[in-house]
């Protein structure tokens, strides 16, 4: 007799997706407002996707297994986002059907470095629910999908969220806001920061004053600053070395700035000629790339509002 998972993988048309993006984020300013009395920072933000990040390949088995194909250094497959997210997504559709969901083969190319502020192991995951909810048939919408997000990862709500954000709460109040069409020149100093450090710190400001959009709106280019940024320069070199490095370069003086916890170091760039003439003087020991703005998500299609 066949079972309830052959009959799904039977009438599941669509076996697997490839290419599917995970891009980076930029935080275009963070602000540390407060603390909540479980230890977990109130922040303001606004998050900027962009043209770079890893790439995943999905494709449904036989079994229900979930399978991480890609061997990634310093990373083991039980504690990866990717495979708790598709654990996570397929224990929840199983419950939604009443019976077994097929197991996935997972494949990632990976282009952005762990502890660099780009959310990529929090992209990864997001793609990873978005396209594997698609392959085991749309069980979730996109709101549900998020809420199981937050139990990864605060960053992982918005990736599914799909759009650039103002965010406050912890990351996850998320509306939709305009950001300028531009480039950016991103960094990598060469140096993991691990949040827990930046956060930890006694000498982090956790009582800046809240903004509005509204104020972001009016000068989104070098708005606010990043509250983390003074900490992770203070604790890694390399960090302050490229912030000043970018800041004198690209001629936006005060501009060039850390996303997120760190490592990575960006700043906006009107035109792509100016990006690449950068690049050319980037210093050899330092890893650089160029990006544009992306208004939304690759994958925002894919899902049920």
């Amino acid at each position: 007799m066949q079972t309830r998972m052959q009959s799904d993988v039977a009438e599941n048309t669509l076996r697997s997706l490839s290419g599917c993006a995970a891009p980076a984020k930029l935080n275009l300013f963070l602000h540390v407002t407060g603390r909540r009395a479980d230890g977990y920072h109130l922040l303001q933000t606004v998050f900027q996707l962009i043209d770079h990040g890893d790439t995943l390949d999905f494709r449904l088995r036989e079994d229900d297994r979930i399978v991480r194909v890609t061997e990634l250094e310093g990373v083991a497959a039980a504690d990866d986002l990717t495979v708790r997210a598709a654990r996570l997504l397929q224990a929840a559709v199983a419950t939604r059907r009443g019976g077994p969901v097929t197991g996935a083969d997972i494949s990632i190319l990976k282009r952005l470095p762990m502890g660099g502020g780009l959310g990529g192991g929090s992209s990864d995951a997001a793609t990873t629910l978005m396209a594997l909810n698609h392959l085991w048939g749309d069980a979730l919408t996109r709101a549900e999908l998020m809420a199981m997000g937050l139990q990864l990862g605060a960053d992982v709500p918005f990736f599914i969220f799909g759009r650039n954000a103002f965010a406050e709460g912890i990351g996850e109040q998320l509306v939709a806001v305009d950001t300028p069409d531009t480039w950016y020149v991103v960094i990598e100093p060469g140096v993991p920061v691990p949040t827990p450090v930046i956060f930890d710190s006694t000498d982090l400001t956790r009582d800046t004053k809240p903004v509005k959009i509204a104020d972001f709106s009016r000068a989104p280019i070098g708005f606010g600053k990043n509250d983390l940024q003074s900490v992770a320069m203070a604790l890694f070199a390399p960090v302050a070395e490229a912030v000043a490095w970018l800041d004198r370069t690209s001629g936006n003086k005060g501009d060039a700035r850390m996303t997120g916890s760190g490592s990575c170091v960006f700043c906006a760039i009107a035109h792509e000629h100016q990006a690449d003439a950068i690049l050319a003087a980037v210093p050899k020991y330092w890893k650089a790339w160029k990006a544009r703005a992306l208004a939304q998500h690759p994958m925002l299609d894919l899902q049920h509002p």
